[in-house]
């Protein structure tokens, strides 16, 4: 070798130092070598920078399942290492290496004489070379799980550790990485496990004839095949059931750029993401559209609901995504491929799936057609090309890979299998996508790794990361370990990974509920709730049968004999001990219950209306941090969210909501409405007697009408119910209607109104009751002695007659008081008449009454009831030309089974699925709150449906 004199050293180190900003390509380098070639003369093994600079390079074999890769970095360089023996290269024997593109590099096992180790994916720890740099993708900076023992072992080898991911230009965008590749091979992988998914629905599609991508030569080959499947689409020949196809990029950078230059081989539309519901419900069969989605589109501030770039960047945790309401609703493919930080608004929460995955309601898909079955969701499939367990899409929770690309995620169990057939959605997180088009790829990377190199050179593992001010900020910014320890700009991983390892230990510590009541409703309550093994229930009564009872019938539960109103010291000691309430006793008890959990810092949930006594505890319990969640079960409950959700599609569509009526009922089945009330008690008959008497209000075509108590609703506002004509109903008026047009935001109507359902002849038979006294709740004093008394005694004592009259002159009697026959048939029947038995006094008529019906007219074995909701929403669509106008209706019909009524399904699920949501902080709401938020509403009906808890929806056109 010569040595090299000054000028030619000045020429070269020339060369050098515009490399980062002028080699971009192999001819670049031949440019070089030409000028090195004029200007060197002399070179010596130890004189040159540029042996200096080589000698450092080395190459590890890195661990993707796809070998077969032409290593563009050695051709790139070879130039060069003509120069030099000095640069290493990994031997590996099923690398595509041939002697020529080993472009004069070592090639050997051992490369502990290079000082910089280039690689691509995370090197094994176990072969980690002490005191080194290594570059390659570690995927640490986020603190993951799987890869800590990598960062673990940089600390302790003192690793100078230089992430890929973290080298960055001024303005944060990424310098180095296979972006634009990775979206090209996500897309071509997604088409193809979208016509796999689509044969498993029952649907032949032109996405069949797409592979995967590592089946193609190339790039352009793969490109043929989907532009073939895209002359088939164009041509018409998608099923006509599948509706509209739309798919949703994410973000505007190199991986969605791939992403989407496949996409445009299809035949395609861009549409704004804000036209996204009305293409998915009314698109064309015959292209498939396309929405970039950006920062500025689903990102909000909490507060102000606006987005601002500047504070986005600054504050990002001020911010919430609306990617989960306004967006992914109306995506049947998602491309995921934005960059997530930990502080970030996530996309998509696993909470957000269950809502995702049913059908919306103004899905026309849905109607079945001939040999064509329909999808059982809209949202079909997602491509996370980050491969972010976790991240910004939490659902998904594993990366896939080359040999098992796809995975299927059922949000009922959250668990995913490798399956095509089955609910869920299918996806597709392959975390070395690039590799499956290996020489394009590794020429894309090259050309942007390659004008670093020299940067990284500058580094020395075995000196003070500190001192070494002469390394430029990318290189800085980008060093993750030196010296044995996490640089100062990442620090905050110790923290990270500190707090993701206390919430994991948390989620493996099992949830303590307190079920309060173990009456009808808390079957299924209890049911839902062990359903997972972490949960333990705790089940209050005063009855000790009853809780015995419910804890031999269900996992997890342990029964607790205590009567509530009795010891509050105990019941505050099990409250403090639990994590979360559900109270099932009357509703007069709740603000009491309440009170102990804000004091304890517990959520509570009941199924009662928000009482005056609970609306006052909202300040109180939001400033503790405390969701009191009422109004979930059925009425309220279930009738309150469906109507919300109804409303709130109609508002988003541009309508005006002009009328709401909405009834309620529950009752035997028909072939059990065997009574002269048509009706029969699962419990207590108090509360429904009661509500006989109370007054009501509504509005009627802009006009107030109130009805008096004590009677006046039942005799002047009973009407027969003009839906389900099959169940002979009538219908009547339910307290105040009008308090609901708040609540609801119903400011645009002219009629209101909420009301009871009883079958045809309840209300005629049941005043008959009323008249004559039966339901006052004021003592009586027959009914204080010590006295035998039979019915027939008592209802003298009623109409003023003495004890000894006779029976037909107390019938006349009766009769000439009410003038109406099926009213004293109704009496005679239900026994009230009798003089054989003597009845249960209880101080007053109403609930000595209750006591007797509730045998008289309780449920035999094996009967069922049925629970019957109907709402009818009439609606103005302003138009161009004239408004037109439609009524849409809501019919839920539920019957009771072997195991439970539908009145304990339908009242208990609610709560239970929301006592669920709470534990899982998936309701963020605090303070007194009932379901009528989407956030809460939304995932419990979408609960129900997979519970079996079904409803039908029609639009009538005026």
């Amino acid at each position: 070798m010569y040595n090299s004199t000054d000028d030619e050293l000045l020429k070269i180190d020339d060369c050098i130092d515009t490399w980062s900003t002028r080699m971009t390509s192999a001819s670049d380098f031949q440019r070089l070598h030409n000028v090195i070639s004029t200007n060197l003369t002399k070179i010596s093994n130890n004189a040159t920078d540029l042996e200096k600079l080589v000698q450092k390079l080395g190459t590890p074999e890195d661990s993707e399942p796809l070998r077969e890769r032409y290593h563009r970095l050695q051709n790139e360089t070879k130039i060069l290492m003509q120069q030099t023996n000095d640069a290493l290269q990994e031997l590996n024997n099923t690398r595509v290496l041939t002697e020529a593109d080993q472009a004069g590099a070592t090639v050997q096992e051992d490369l502990s004489e290079a000082s910089v180790i280039i690689g691509v994916k995370q090197v094994p720890a176990d072969l980690l070379i002490p005191n080194k740099v290594y570059i390659m993708f570690s995927h640490t900076h986020k603190a993951q799980e799987d890869n800590m023992s990598l960062l673990d072992a940089c600390l302790e080898k003192n690793i100078t550790l230089i992430d890929y991911e973290r080298i960055v230009d001024d303005q944060g965008v990424r310098l180095v990485a296979f972006g634009k590749y990775a979206g090209v091979v996500g897309m071509i992988n997604i088409l193809h496990g979208l016509g796999v998914r689509f044969l498993a629905l029952g649907h032949h599609t032109p996405f069949m004839h797409i592979g995967p991508a590592h089946n193609y030569r190339n790039n352009e080959q793969a490109r043929m095949a989907i532009r073939d499947a895209g002359y088939e689409v164009a041509l018409g020949l998608m099923p006509k059931s599948i509706g509209p196809l739309t798919v949703v990029f994410t973000g505007s950078g190199n991986v969605s750029q791939g992403a989407q230059e496949v996409f445009r081989e299809l035949p395609f539309e861009y549409v704004d993401p804000k036209a996204l519901p009305q293409v998915a419900q009314h698109g064309a069969n015959n292209k498939i559209y396309g929405s970039v989605i950006q920062r500025k589109d689903h990102l909000i501030n909490k507060e102000t609901g606006e987005y601002n770039e500047a504070e986005y960047h600054k504050y990002p945790n001020r911010y919430t995504s609306t990617f989960k309401t306004k967006i992914a609703p109306y995506a049947s493919v998602i491309i995921n491929g934005i960059y997530w930080e930990q502080n970030s608004p996530k996309l998509l929460r696993i909470s957000n799936a269950n809502q995702l995955l049913t059908p919306p309601p103004e899905w026309s898909q849905n109607d079945p057609k001939s040999g064509c079955p329909p999808l059982p969701h809209r949202l079909l499939a997602i491509c996370d090309i980050t491969a972010d367990k976790g991240g910004s899409i939490e659902i998904v929770q594993q990366t896939t890979s080359i040999d098992h690309p796809f995975l299927l995620y059922n949000p009922k169990t959250n668990t995913s299998t490798e399956s095509f057939d089955g609910p869920g959605v299918l996806i597709c997180s392959i975390d070395n996508m690039p590799t499956q088009l290996p020489l394009e790829a590794t020429v894309y990377f090259g050309s942007k790794l390659l004008p670093l190199i020299p940067q990284f050179l500058e580094l020395d593992a075995k000196k003070d990361f500190e001192k070494q001010t002469h390394v430029p900020r990318v290189v800085r910014d980008a060093t993750l370990t030196a010296n044995g320890q996490l640089t100062p700009k990442y620090t905050y991983i110790t923290q990270l990974r500190e707090q993701k390892k206390l919430k994991k230990s948390m989620s493996s510590v099992s949830k303590r509920v307190l079920v309060l009541g173990t009456g009808f409703v808390s079957g299924p309550v209890v049911e839902y709730l062990t359903r997972d093994k972490q949960v333990h229930i705790t089940a209050v009564s005063a009855v000790k049968q009853e809780a015995d009872r419910l804890a031999s019938q269900n996992p997890q539960t342990t029964p607790v004999l205590l009567d509530v109103t009795r010891s509050q010291s105990d019941l505050e000691k099990l409250i403090r001990e639990h994590d979360c309430v559900v109270s099932l006793l009357p509703f007069t008890l709740h603000p009491e219950i309440a009170s102990m959990c804000i004091k304890h810092r517990r959520h509570l949930v009941t199924t009662s209306y928000v009482s005056p006594k609970m609306k006052a505890l909202h300040d109180e319990a939001a400033a503790a941090d405390v969701t009191l969640l009422n109004e979930v079960g059925l009425d309220p409950g279930i009738d309150h969210m469906l109507a919300m959700e109804l409303f709130e599609i109609i508002r988003d569509d541009g309508g005006r909501i002009d009328s709401y009526v909405s009834y309620c009922g529950g009752l035997p089945a028909p072939e059990y409405a065997d009574n002269p009330l048509r009706y029969k008690f699962s419990w207590s008959p108090r509360g429904v007697l009661t509500a006989l008497l109370n007054p009501a209000k509504y509005l009627n075509k802009s006009k107030i009408v109130q009805l008096q108590g004590n009677g006046g609703v039942i005799e002047g506002g009973c009407t027969t119910a003009n839906f389900l004509p099959g169940f002979n109903l009538e219908c009547y008026p339910n307290r105040d209607s009008t308090t609901y047009i708040d609540s609801l935001q119903l400011d645009t109507v002219h009629t209101i109104l909420r009301g009871t359902l009883r079958y045809k002849g309840f209300c005629q038979n049941v005043l008959g009751l009323i008249r004559l006294g039966l339901l006052n709740d004021q003592p009586h004093p027959s009914l204080q002695s010590n006295d035998d008394l039979t019915w027939k005694d008592f209802m003298c004592d009623l109409v003023n007659l003495k004890r000894d009259t006779s029976l037909n002159t107390l019938r006349t009697t009766i009769h000439q008081r009410l003038q109406n026959e099926n009213q004293l048939q109704t009496i005679e029947e239900l026994g009230l008449l009798s003089d054989d038995t003597n009845i249960e006094k209880r101080s007053n008529p109403l609930d000595t009454i209750s006591g007797w019906l509730s045998k008289r007219l309780s449920y035999g074995p094996n009967e069922r009831d049925i629970v019957i909701l109907h709402h009818q929403v009439g609606v103005t669509w302003p138009t161009l030309s004239e408004e037109e106008t439609e009524l849409k209706t809501i019919d839920m019909v539920v019957y009771g089974d072997s195991k439970y009524s539908a009145m304990a399904k339908t009242v208990g699920l609610p709560a239970a699925i929301a006592t669920r949501m709470l534990l899982a902080n998936e309701i963020h709401e605090r303070g007194v709150v009932v379901p009528v938020k989407r956030t809460i509403y939304k995932p419990i009906l979408n609960e129900l449906k997979r519970e079996g808890i079904t409803w039908t929806e029609k639009t009538i056109k005026k």
